[in-house]
């Protein structure tokens, strides 16, 4: 029997870092298995040629997965890793690396990072850990409290549920909003950081963790805080870099993380760098094809490498002032068409132009990063010129609604 070397992959979006990881698998010369929960991929089917079997399993049952497992084994396919890019099958996907293959990252550091309130407790003594407390179900919050306060869910991701409380009559409401949909759960109150917001992408291989790329990030707060605006920083001002270089030092050797991606959200602030949130994946949305155009390499390609246990070349081949904008619309409403893609991506200074939704999707103003609906990636000859490039180009993509 031919034995098809096979990496299996658990979730994935249509587009994005999760999907570019699909792939890249394909380029590499892999058998690409998705192990899916999502009907519709399968109703797609011929969108995702570079899936070579799909299988539709719950992908929240361990046990499912593993019976599927064994069926793909005794069909003459030998699994080379199991990952996911997607929250939050990250941790779910290593813990099954662990039993059927060689697995080079560490699943405990993985869950860690997963669940935000292991993080704020692992991290609580360190100088970058903002203040914050837990409330159980049922408890009553403290008093003297000194607001504006964030107020999450721990297993929140993308920005859901992630609500600021200006007093204690917002901060009321918005726990018995997460009391009533996360029930048992316990609630995370964080100290409201201000300070321009950055995110640090990074690999770690053989507990070496090297930058990837320092992203200036713009926030859109509605309901919501959305990040509409990404400033890819090609030499990154050297307290800046030596600062999060520093903080990306501590939290893999907390974490013990000896390979692995993962990135970080952080808020300089007159106290020093504060630490918004760690995710064990690279980013998704446009962060693949970003750091593409402004360092010349494929950053899922080489994390597939760091997870198959090869050394990841992540030396950038140019550099580049790149800068990506996302769209997002104000109103609700059916989408009959969109207008102004042709023109975006024949605007100055444009190497990438996403539009995700089809007509009839109904859109609506964020309360997730899921709602942001096109992007533009645009350079510059500096980092200024990029962001204004990518910002004429997107506002040429008009979503046309209808009311819902």
């Amino acid at each position: 029997m031919i034995y098809l070397k096979t990496i299996i992959f658990i979730g994935t979006n249509k587009s994005g870092s999760s999907r570019e990881a699909t792939r890249a698998a394909e380029k590499m010369g892999f058998f690409t298995v998705l192990f899916t929960n999502n009907e519709k991929q399968l109703q797609q089917r011929r969108a995702y040629p570079d899936i070579h079997k799909m299988i539709l399993v719950d992908t929240s049952k361990i046990e499912d997965m593993k019976d599927e497992i064994y069926k793909l084994t005794k069909s003459g396919l030998e699994i080379k890793t199991i990952v996911s890019f997607v929250d939050p099958y990250v941790h779910i996907a290593s813990i099954l690396c662990d039993e059927f293959c060689d697995n080079y990252t560490s699943s405990t550091a993985i869950e860690m990072m997963e669940d935000k309130e292991k993080t704020r407790n692992y991290l609580k003594n360190q100088s970058y850990s903002p203040k914050f407390f837990l409330i159980k179900p049922h408890e009553s919050i403290p008093t003297n409290l000194e607001f504006p306060l964030i107020v999450k869910s721990p297993k929140s991701t993308g920005s859901k549920d992630v609500l600021l409380a200006k007093d204690s009559s917002q901060l009321n409401d918005h726990l018995r909003y997460l009391r009533n949909k996360n029930l048992g759960e316990t609630i995370m109150i964080e100290e409201y950081i201000d300070g321009p917001q950055y995110l640090v992408e990074a690999i770690v291989y053989k507990r070496q963790p090297h930058v990837i790329g320092i992203v200036e990030q713009e926030i859109t707060q509605g309901k919501r805080f959305i990040i509409t605006g990404y400033g890819v920083l090609v030499k990154a001002p050297s307290d800046i870099q030596a600062g999060l270089e520093e903080v990306l030092q501590s939290i893999v050797t907390i974490f013990n993380i000896e390979n692995g991606a993962l990135h970080l959200e952080l808020r300089l602030t007159k106290n020093g760098w504060k630490l918004i949130e760690i995710n064990p994946r690279i980013s998704g949305g446009a962060m693949n094809n970003m750091i593409f155009a402004a360092f010349g390499f494929n950053l899922v390609e080489e994390t597939l490498k760091l997870l198959l246990g090869e050394p990841p070349n992540i030396q950038p081949r140019h550099k580049k002032f790149v800068y990506t904008k996302y769209v997002i619309v104000e109103s609700k409403g059916i989408l009959e068409r969109v207008i102004g893609r042709t023109r975006a991506s024949k605007s100055p200074g444009v190497v990438d132009v996403y539009v995700k939704p089809r007509r009839g999707t109904l859109l609506t103003p964020p309360l997730s990063m899921g709602h942001r609906y096109a992007y533009v990636i645009a350079e510059g000859t500096t980092l200024s010129e990029a962001k204004q490039n990518a910002v004429n180009a997107a506002r040429e993509i008009k979503f046309i609604l209808k009311v819902a």
